[in-house]
């Protein structure tokens, strides 16, 4: 049976209905079809449009960030100072423009980049656009320069770093020598050095350490953040040498007195150089070791290298700077009305006859002019024309303190020599 017969058999409102549907069909498919997307007021409104033989659906736009404000995005780059550096090489590392180093480099502030050295550290900040934002250069531990652009120009400021002072107790015993002792109880160079000086009035550290000597320190150390940048002062320390008890302890005012006030400064040193050892002591009946003969050596030879610095013992004047074949380059001073030093064998004068020198000014360097047989300093100690131990002879008594301020000073030595005596003890007990 065909389409058109099975049609007419179906009831009346069926064939009504259908021929609606299809005319509505038909209708769709005659009407126009746009290939661009409707235009619309509404945001919030979407559709279907056709792209080609494709369909897509608009949904309703997110909400846009475009108008908000951007961040701008920050850049550090940490620079390390190489040899023949300056400003101008280590701003190009950095993604500086020639005309902001030119601007950087005209600030009254920025002549310390001039200074710079290797290994030093700078911090270069940039925004996204590449613009300078910052310069940090931190030329001491303890502070640092930081320049940074503003709209109004550069901003420059000195910024310290807040520094965290702890105290460091060290002791040991002497086994061998006094600078290897040191380095044992972990002591820094520098500290080492300084416990010597404090002693250096009464202890000739050439001749009078021996292997059972101790020492005890209490001294400052510096941190910031954190981490450790250096070493302070020294607070108190105590030296037995041979039996013999020095105690020190330091006084507001920089310097070193004794527990009771009396001043650790003396009118003279008990050696003039720093020594890397001894090779004749004090001898009135020594063998020459050029001629053979016995002669008296009235004084004490510090062998050491040449150019090792030799200081003045104490203040006085220039008599003598010369040169002659048997003491070779010397130089003789006088500190008072009866106490002169000779200091014999040198490579080099620093000083000349009539000039004033101050206890531990430079005055030469070690040599081995003159009848010598290697690199080493003739000292020599003469009270009223005779020739005295430079190691044992008598100085004159130092100063003390006075009035308050010793009694100030005395209060507060005692608290920290009992500190100092109580961590040695504590050290003993431990077996450190």
């Amino acid at each position: 049976m065909s389409f058109g017969n099975r049609f007419k058999q179906l009831p009346k409102q069926h064939r009504t209905f259908i021929l609606i549907i299809f005319g509505l069909i038909m209708s769709l498919l005659l009407l126009p079809v746009s290939t661009s997307a409707p235009q619309s007021s509404d945001e919030e409104s979407f559709y279907i449009y056709q792209v080609g033989d494709r369909y897509s659906l608009k949904l309703p736009p997110l909400i846009s960030s475009e108008n908000k404000p951007v961040k701008s995005q920050l850049t550090s780059e940490e620079i390390i100072v190489r040899s023949g550096d300056n400003l101008s090489l280590i701003g190009k590392r950095g993604n500086l423009s020639t005309k902001t180093i030119y601007e950087i480099d005209r600030l009254s502030s920025a002549k310390r980049l001039r200074s710079i050295y290797p290994g030093q550290k700078l911090t270069i900040t940039t925004d996204n656009k590449g613009e300078f934002v910052e310069l940090i250069y931190p030329y001491r531990a303890t502070e640092s320069l930081y320049i940074n652009k503003t709209a109004d120009g550069y901003n420059t400021k000195i910024v310290k770093n807040q520094i965290e002072i702890r105290e460091q107790f060290a002791r040991a015993d002497i086994t061998s020598n006094f600078w290897n002792a040191g380095v044992k109880a972990d002591m820094p160079p520098k500290q080492i050095m300084n416990l010597a000086t404090i002693f250096g009035w009464d202890i000739d550290f050439a001749l009078d350490i021996r292997a059972g000597d101790s020492f005890a320190v209490i001294y400052e150390t510096q941190f910031i953040d954190g981490e450790f940048v250096s070493t302070g002062n020294i607070l108190a320390a105590e030296f037995i040498n041979q039996g013999d008890k020095f105690q020190a302890v330091r006084n507001k005012d920089g310097s070193y007195y004794t527990p009771s006030g009396r001043s650790m400064r003396k009118a003279f040193l008990r050696a003039p150089v720093n020594f890397k050892y001894i090779s004749s002591s004090f001898n009135r009946n020594r063998r020459h070791p050029v001629t053979g003969k016995v002669r008296a050596h009235n004084g004490i030879d510090y062998a050491a290298r040449t150019g090792t610095p030799i200081v003045s013992a104490g203040d006085g004047k220039v008599i003598a700077s010369a040169y002659n074949r048997f003491n070779g380059n010397y130089v003789f001073i006088k500190h008072n009305s009866n106490i002169v030093t000779k200091y014999l064998h040198m490579n080099k004068r620093s000083v000349k006859k009539g000039q004033r020198v101050k206890q531990n000014q430079k005055i030469g360097t070690v040599g081995a002019t003159g009848r010598v047989t290697g690199a080493h300093l003739h000292y020599e100690f003469l009270v009223n024309g005779k020739h005295k131990n430079p190691k044992t002879v008598s100085l004159p008594k130092a100063d003390s303190l006075r009035g308050s301020e010793k009694t100030k000073f005395v209060s507060d030595a005692k608290i920290i020599m009992e500190q100092l005596e109580s961590n040695a003890k504590l050290y003993t007990l431990i077996g450190q």
